[in-house]
């Protein structure tokens, strides 16, 4: 009588990562965790940012004692003529001169910017990488290192306390940020697209401007943001370089400078709100600007990424 035949005993199912039995609801319970804590942290920090700045606009409408009694206080009248006495007591020039100089020096760090940084993103000469890593060492060098010669040589140009001066130094020194940003950007186009214009005789200066830059609207805008925020509120450049030479020279600070000078003009007999009141109409563009594309910026910075 034969033994009866014993079937092979199944082999053990291994258990790997993307097999269902490795998915447990605690590890849902730990993507649940590390959402609330993110997203905890960014309501945090949305708190410390809003706060301070509707403490700023709230105490424009106090007065000197409400600010002294209870600088937390609710104001009791909302009164708008603050800020017309703070126009007149010199924001409204300084906010002039900052318009005059952005609205020259935005444009020109845009257009000198993407054009060299097309150049090195799409073009392969002797050089290249040498000329890209210049942009991205001018972007860690400190500015301060650089004030003295940057002094001397704008007045030897006798360019001090002008527009013109300040718009020079405002591109340069945005140029290597914003070159380091849009080569990436250039880098990320479609190659066919560039190739299909040239085959059907576009001159690289039309294609550039006609087809690439179109292209690379989101990156300008998120760029043109940065630079826009940055040199509104730059205080050091316009401080060295915006002093009044002599008696006759007229005054061009900007808001920066124009703050601070309107800080120093109260000595004792102080004006708290009106300070305010010109830091809330520095403030105020800026918002609406960011607010206005803040998509825009989103969509400039991910694109990159994505594609």
């Amino acid at each position: 009588m034969s033994a009866p035949i014993k079937e092979p005993a199944a082999a053990p199912v291994r258990r790997t990562e993307d097999s269902p039995a490795l998915r447990p609801g605690d590890r849902r319970g730990e993507g649940v965790v590390l959402n609330v804590f993110s997203h905890g942290f960014l309501a945090l920090w949305a708190l410390l940012i809003v706060l301070p700045l509707l403490w700023l606009v709230l105490s424009s409408f106090k007065t000197d004692a409400q600010i002294g009694g209870s600088a937390f206080g609710w104001p009791q009248h909302w009164d708008l003529d603050v800020f017309s006495r703070a126009w007149e007591k010199g924001i409204g020039d300084y906010f002039l001169n900052t318009v005059i100089v952005l609205a020259f020096s935005v444009p020109l760090t845009m257009l000198f910017g993407s054009m060299a940084a097309y150049v090195l993103a799409r073009y392969e000469f002797w050089g290249n990488r040498l000329l890209y890593y210049f942009f991205v060492a001018g972007a860690m060098f400190p500015v301060f290192l650089a004030l003295v010669p940057l002094f001397f040589m704008v007045r030897r140009l006798d360019m001090l306390n002008t527009y013109q001066g300040l718009i020079l130094v405002y591109v340069a020194y945005s140029m290597p940020f914003t070159v380091f940003f849009m080569h990436a950007f250039f880098r990320t186009l479609p190659t066919a697209v560039f190739e299909a214009s040239i085959l059907d005789g576009a001159s690289h200066s039309r294609t550039f401007f006609q087809v690439m830059l179109p292209m690379a609207k989101p990156g300008l805008i998120s760029v043109g943001i940065f630079n826009t925020l940055g040199q509104w509120n730059q205080f050091i450049l316009p401080t060295v370089l915006m002093q009044p030479q002599s008696g006759d020279d007229p005054e061009r600070y900007v808001l920066t400078q124009g703050l601070i000078q309107l800080q120093q003009q109260q000595g004792y007999a102080s004006d708290l709100p009106a300070l305010f009141a010109g830091v809330t109409i520095a403030m105020v563009p800026m918002l609406v600007v960011y607010l206005s594309f803040q998509r825009q910026v989103q969509a400039g910075l991910t694109s990159a990424t994505l594609k």
